[in-house]
């Protein structure tokens, strides 16, 4: 990576377990693109609901020549379930990414439609 890692714990305290299986997950990442210029991940815990338990929310920004791909929505009650979730999503963008670079993507034809035009009743007199 072009900058360094960059990890942010909101709303709990910071983890050294964590940040190690963040950082792994990261080199992972960049084994598959590794024109990867940066990434960010912020790990967050929101406040308690009333009804529900504390979920470990996950968000995962990185940056790629000519995009920025942006990972969020992944949510558990395990940091390391929300983690390895987010990063599958990552790879998977990643790969869909390096697909489009490369032109493996398909692309359909343009269909071409053409309009009939109806029959008017002077043409159905003519013919009876």
């Amino acid at each position: 990576m072009q900058t360094p890692l960059q990890i942010t714990f909101r709303d709990m305290s910071p983890s050294e377990a964590l940040e190690s299986h963040i950082r792994s997950k990261a080199d992972k990442l960049e084994s598959i693109f590794s024109p990867i210029m940066g990434c960010h991940v912020t790990v967050e815990q929101p406040h308690k609901h009333k009804h529900q338990g504390r979920d470990f929310c996950v968000h995962l920004d990185l940056r790629v020549p000519g995009a920025e791909l942006v990972v969020t929505h992944h949510r558990h009650e395990d940091a390391y379930v929300a983690l390895r979730d987010s990063f599958d999503a990552a790879k998977r963008q990643l790969e869909d990414y390096a697909r489009k670079l490369r032109g493996d993507v398909k692309h359909h034809e343009s269909v071409r439609r053409e309009r009939l035009e109806p029959a008017t009743a002077d043409t159905t007199e003519e013919e009876a």
